[in-house]
């Protein structure tokens, strides 16, 4: 099935991540493929987490409204093209796996965006359903002064060390552990 995703929106995904190239295709497949299970783009309240920071996300970001800022777009640096996807309001989610075996390294980059747009979903991902959230919703938390830079820090983030209240950088700057 070719993408279901108009082609107004592509070129908008495109200019938004500033250049084209199979990264970003395949975010447009998984976003097309969140929008079809969950209708996430619709959601009042949709999740994704990218278990990944590759161009892709860009893509899933605009087409599907979650962002690091709201909270609800999720990196977990696990350095694979996977993404889940779940609307709290419905209850339900997946999570969609990118077929590596689909990429060809000998095609140009034109031809394996063209290839990865024409593709059915179906070939392109594994998916298994989410019974529940992947993460606990965002909270906005206190923010308290770092004794070493004197920066506001969210306060989960804060460590004490020696006395003094300190903001990861700066306990990292005197923790001889990490």
């Amino acid at each position: 099935m070719i993408c279901s995703i108009e082609k107004e929106m592509i070129e908008k995904t495109i200019e938004f991540h500033r250049h084209n190239c199979p990264g970003l295709t395949i975010g447009i497949r998984a976003a097309e493929l969140a929008m079809e299970k969950l209708n996430i783009h619709n959601a009042k309240s949709p999740v994704c987490v990218a278990e990944t920071d590759m161009c892709g996300v860009d893509a899933i970001q605009f087409l599907t409204g979650c962002s690091f800022g709201k909270g609800n777009l999720i990196h977990k640096d696990y350095g694979k093209s996977a993404f889940t996807f779940y609307d709290r309001d419905a209850q339900k989610g997946f999570r969609a796996v990118f077929k590596d075996n689909f990429a060809r390294d000998e095609e140009d980059r034109d031809m394996r965006i063209k290839r990865l747009l024409q593709a059915d979903l179906k070939d392109l991902f594994v998916t298994e359903d989410v019974d529940e959230p992947p993460v606990r919703p965002a909270r906005i938390l206190k923010s308290i002064q770092c004794d070493g830079c004197s920066e506001m820090t969210m306060e989960s983030r804060i460590r004490l060390f020696d006395g003094k209240k300190l903001c990861l950088p700066c306990f990292q700057n005197v923790e001889q552990k990490i």
